[in-house]
């Protein structure tokens, strides 16, 4: 898995993520919430695999 996420945007997926894993947990939302994990695991890896097949790199040389 070559890096494709990076800066701002590895912030906001890992911020997304857990404010809605959190909302899940108290109960604030539906199960619906649960898909957080999903960017929250974007964010940690550093790697989305909707981004190749787009086109998108925003984590340039990814030097981590």
């Amino acid at each position: 898995m070559k890096c494709n996420v990076g800066g701002i945007d590895r912030v906001l997926r890992i911020v997304v993520g857990l404010v809605l894993i959190g909302l899940a947990i108290t109960g604030t939302t539906g199960v619906w919430a649960w898909i957080g994990a999903v960017p929250l695991a974007t964010g940690l890896f550093r790697f989305c695999p909707a981004y190749p097949l787009l086109g998108i790199n925003t984590g340039g040389s990814c030097s981590q």
